[in-house]
């Protein structure tokens, strides 16, 4: 297949489908009636031998669609998959932490270069360019590029180009990677499947750390049980949490067999569990965050059954957290609840970000340098103000247009499924992006984790997501009831 016979596989994240010329129509009420030849456009200049975009019209509407994306196209980058793949199993799992031998090998760089190696020439062939440009991947290049901005005036450039490096630059990399390779439902669910997995393992570990009284945080709270990655820290390992109940929640409502409902909710209720023994307060605001969003959106299809389980629900967890959980929660109010005093600093480092940001409203002081002159070298505790004060005020904009931007198409899809027959699995899995999106807002504003992996992963689900839906569309897979 030639570059010039091969749609744009942007069309599949961004366009509505188009029938081509000749091809009837897959709705039998509406039949296709094709453009006259002097309506229809002109080749344009976009490329050599690029075809001509010959539409069809559908009689009742008039609304243009695009032809299916081919299945060479749509199951490309297979080899940059399981790159992927095994980069994010090595992000999780951090196994040279556990076989000493690997430790002095950089095996995550390694896996890293390797997918970019495979998929760089793999995504030129297919797509002619090296990424995608949804409004997402926009977004953060606009975002990297105020990074880059606020080093020469950093307070530490040194501290600043490092940052930008790690974790940042490599976070917007994945990202990338996941909004080009995963193109398919089938893989979209093997991501899931493997932040699952991860997210089981944590909360076993967790929970049983807890039942042998190893806290080792703080002298009442857990830690991550994989040591030294992204879920060590208590109040990171909350945010994963927080953003997973909602994904586990909804794959449990889309199943369509008993024991799989079973499966997702038994999961889903040791997501609860283990945020509890956190005892994070930014995590319990995110949980009632998405927990709020949920019963919010699926009260649209049964609000007597979505009221009386949302009760039920908090009542047994009232009832079975510990009282030590309820003082953690009440000295967000009360700081002298806080026996370590950390609410009083977080107050103080919010007001000090706040100040810096204002001083500093156009680059900052420098990606990652706000531990120089904040308390006791201390980060923010804020993913807003940490990327105010850090990259300035229009940084501040971009971030909040990058993680609130897939909110409104996963609304179309969550409006455009809601009594489709067959399109019920959209339908719950948009409602639990929605909600694990809504959860982060609000978690992270309690923890500095603007340029850390979880975001970067999350709204790359939501992006594919989005693409899947679009296609499944196309191939007729789900039926929309128009009446």
């Amino acid at each position: 297949m030639t570059k010039a016979s091969m749609p744009k596989i942007y069309e599949s994240f961004d366009y509505e489908p188009i029938v081509p010329a000749g091809r009837k129509s897959s709705h039998p009420e509406e039949p296709s009636v094709s453009i006259p030849a002097s309506h229809q456009r002109r080749p344009t200049a976009m490329g050599p031998g690029r075809p001509s975009d010959v539409t069809t019209l559908t009689a009742n509407t008039g609304i243009k669609t695009q032809p299916s994306i081919p299945q060479t196209v749509r199951r490309g980058h297979r080899l940059s998959y399981l790159g992927l793949l095994m980069f994010t199993i090595i992000l999780y799992f951090r196994p040279q932490e556990y076989y000493p031998s690997l430790a002095p090998v950089p095996i995550a760089l390694m896996a890293a270069l390797v997918t970019l190696l495979v998929f760089i020439p793999s995504q030129l062939a297919l797509d002619g360019s090296l990424t995608v440009r949804v409004r997402e991947v926009n977004l953060l290049l606009l975002l990297i590029l105020t990074a880059l901005l606020s080093i020469p005036l950093a307070v530490s450039p040194a501290d600043a180009l490092h940052t930008l490096w790690d974790p940042f630059l490599k976070a917007v990399i994945v990202f990338i990677l996941i909004v080009n390779v995963v193109r398919t439902e089938r893989r979209l669910m093997g991501m899931f499947y493997l932040a699952i997995l991860v997210t089981v393992i944590l909360c076993f570990g967790a929970l049983n750390d807890y039942r042998l009284g190893n806290l080792t945080v703080e002298g009442y709270r857990i830690k991550g049980s994989i040591t030294g990655g992204m879920f060590e820290n208590t109040n990171d390992l909350g945010i994963h949490l927080v953003t997973m109940f909602p994904m586990v929640f909804a794959l449990g409502l889309a199943s369509r067999k008993w024991l799989g409902k079973v499966f997702y909710w038994a999961i889903a209720l040791l997501v609860v569990a283990t945020i509890v023994v956190t005892f994070s307060r930014g995590s319990f605001i995110g949980l009632l965050a998405a927990v709020g969003v949920l019963a919010w959106k699926l009260a649209r299809r049964k609000r007597a059954a979505v009221i009386i389980s949302l009760v039920v629900s908090a009542l047994i967890f009232v009832i079975l957290v510990p009282g030590t959980y309820w003082i953690r929660i009440a000295s967000i109010f009360i700081s002298s609840l806080d026996p370590v005093g950390s609410s009083t600093m977080r107050s103080e480092l919010l007001k000090q970000s706040f100040l810096v940001a204002l001083r500093h409203p156009l680059f900052g002081i420098g990606i990652g340098n706000f531990p120089l002159v904040s308390i006791r070298s201390l980060v923010t505790h804020n993913s807003y103000t940490q990327v105010a004060a850090e990259m300035g005020m229009a940084a501040l904009l971009l971030y909040a247009m990058f993680v609130t931007a897939p909110v409104n198409p996963l609304q179309q899809i969550e409006r455009e499924t809601l009594t489709s027959p067959n399109g019920s699995r959209f339908y719950f899995l948009s409602v639990g992006l929605q909600a694990s999106i809504f959860g982060y807002l609000f978690s992270s504003f309690f923890a500095a984790v603007a340029y850390y992996w979880f975001v970067y992963y999350l709204i790359g689900y939501a992006v594919c997501f989005r693409g899947t839906y679009r296609e499944a569309k196309r191939s007729g897979k789900v039926v929309l009831d128009n009446k």
